[in-house]
């Protein structure tokens, strides 16, 4: 046939030039108020055509039609193993990688070349258990229309949102004010900034960073710091506070439920204050030099008055138990533990009421309390479990190989796999530092996210697609594949916790770590089915 279409599920990539494989007896299937996704595969022996998607649901139901944008890859990660590549694009790459989601229900599609249509379904908020039906209509300029069906399975399950697991990627302002060139927080500031906070919350997110003052994360950053602050040149300050609830408020208004406050000390190593601006940084006045000490007199009576404010702050607003803090980030190494432990030691003097967290990997940090929650790698999370220290985890570059990841290159079922694996062991959250961090490393250089998804930093060790989950599209945010399975990761915790599945339950048996674990879509969506017939028999 010139034209071929084919329904897929949403756990494949669809390169260019592979030509799309068909997938008999395809449905959907899960709790009452999931959201689902699945794909429509195009590719065609004839000359290029625009062609049309079109797709209904049952009363009440929401079916989203977004087109699968081709972003380019020069490399794998490394190291990737054999049997670990994608395996629908196992030599794909260098090439043409699907990843951005754009907000459209056509294309041009080109002659020998495969291409896609991405599909979100949620069913209606009166959707009773049952066999449903989506029904689609792929319309070529030449020819006759494709009618399709995508047959839909709900069980008598209603997922309850996730509880006691905080989830957060680190939230730039920064980049916004960059991209999006305002003049700080000004009106398309808080525009953008609206747009992005919805767009954290519908894929699960409940934890947004505070940069109450320009985040000491990797190098220099344009200045985004939310107090605004005066000096009365004898030694004390004014804060304006009134940015900071805005944001509280706004983010709040959208879902968010937790707050991670900005790192008070520079990162790896803690050795300095941080960059703290007159104002708010337009003129990028500091109020003392970069290099001044961590716990020296000039930065200790800051901190004894911000950390005071702050609290009281947290209090009146009502969310101090929702609220995590730092010290600094990924301390690791004798020197850093002697100068994290002195840092660690002024905030208990200045601020008793401050129970502090970081990403950091050796386990010593756990063992000798100076981090009341340590948030060490997936490479390591395990053992601070098996010493009863609890814990988050996250990842950050790596580990990688057979590790559970979100890169370029990772099989979109490993992506998937991020709830259960989350789910498995009781750690108490999940931090990612990159969701839309669009810079050349340790710069304000903004790159293409659509050319650069490594920071320019492949050669140094960076990952392709470790550094956002997120592109910049017009009017917020575009969605990448990446996202949305993580998304359905997070929402198979949920499920796992609303069914009451036990940790050790023999389903979840073949999860051994965040290494060796399950990596087929069949076993995903298997265990799944397991689980519903179960909990409805």
């Amino acid at each position: 046939m010139p034209l071929t279409t084919v329904v897929t599920p949403a756990l494949l990539r669809h390169f260019p030039h592979v030509p799309p494989q068909a997938w008999p007896g395809f449905a959907l299937e899960g709790a009452l108020n999931e959201r689902y996704a699945f794909q429509v595969a195009l590719r065609q022996t004839e000359e290029r055509q625009r062609v049309h998607l079109s797709a209904e649901g049952p009363e009440g139901w929401r079916v989203r039609i977004r087109r699968v944008g081709l972003v380019p890859l020069e490399h794998l990660n490394t190291p990737v193993l054999p049997d670990d590549r994608d395996v629908d694009g196992r030599d794909q790459v260098p090439g043409y990688v699907p990843d951005p989601l754009f907000d459209e229900d056509d294309l041009l599609l080109p002659e020998n070349e495969t291409h896609a249509f991405w599909l979100t379904v949620e069913p209606a908020d009166d959707a009773t258990a049952g066999l449903h039906e989506i029904a689609l209509t792929v319309t070529p300029e030449r020819g006759e229309p494709f009618l399709l069906t995508v047959p839909v399975k709900l069980y008598d399950v209603r997922i309850a949102p996730r509880r006691d697991f905080a989830v957060t990627t680190w939230f730039y302002c920064d980049a916004l004010i960059d991209w999006y060139g305002t003049d700080l927080f000004d009106a398309r500031f808080w525009e953008q900034f609206e747009a992005y906070v919805r767009d954290v919350v519908a894929h699960g997110q409940d934890t947004l960073y505070v940069p109450t003052f320009t985040p000491p994360l990797d190098g220099v950053k344009s200045p985004s710091q939310l107090i605004k602050v005066s000096s009365d040149g004898d030694g004390g300050y004014a804060l304006d506070w009134s940015d900071v609830k805005r944001y509280i408020d706004m983010a709040r208004g959208l879902g968010i439920r937790r707050w991670e406050w900005c790192h008070p000390f520079t990162q790896w190593g803690a050795k300095h204050a941080i960059r703290i601006y007159e104002g708010q940084g337009r003129d990028e006045n500091l109020l003392w030099p970069p290099n001044t000490g961590a716990t020296s007199d000039t930065y200790r009576g800051f901190l004894a008055q911000y950390l005071d404010e702050l609290h009281q702050f947290l209090v009146q607003e009502d969310i101090l138990d929702d609220s995590f803090f730092h010290i600094s980030d990924e301390p690791h190494g004798e020197d850093h533990l002697a100068q994290y432990r002195e840092n660690r030691e002024m905030l208990r003097e200045l601020a008793p009421w401050m129970r502090v967290m970081d990403a950091l990997t050796e386990i010593e940090f756990g063992r000798q309390g100076l981090t009341d929650m340590p948030i060490p790698s997936v490479s390591t999370a395990l053992d601070f479990h098996r010493e009863g220290i609890p814990s988050w985890c996250y990842y950050c570059c790596g580990p990688r190989g057979g590790y559970v990841q979100h890169l370029m290159d990772t099989p979109l079922p490993k992506i998937a796999m991020h709830g259960f694996l989350f789910y498995r062991w009781p750690f108490q959250g999940f931090l990612h530092w990159g969701y839309n961090y669009w810079y050349r490393r340790q710069t304000r250089t903004l790159v293409d996210p659509y050319v650069c998804q490594d920071g320019q930093a492949w050669a140094d060790g960076w990952a392709y697609g470790d550094t956002f989950f997120v592109y910049p599209g017009p009017d917020g945010p575009v969605d990448s594949i990446r996202w949305e399975l993580f998304a359905t990761g997070l929402q198979d915790y949920a499920l796992l916790q609303t069914l009451g599945v036990e940790r050790d339950d023999p389903l979840l048996a073949p999860i051994e770590s965040f290494c060796a674990f399950p990596k087929t879509a069949a076993w995903r969506l298997g265990t799944r089915r397991a689980l519903l017939e179960r909990a409805t028999r």
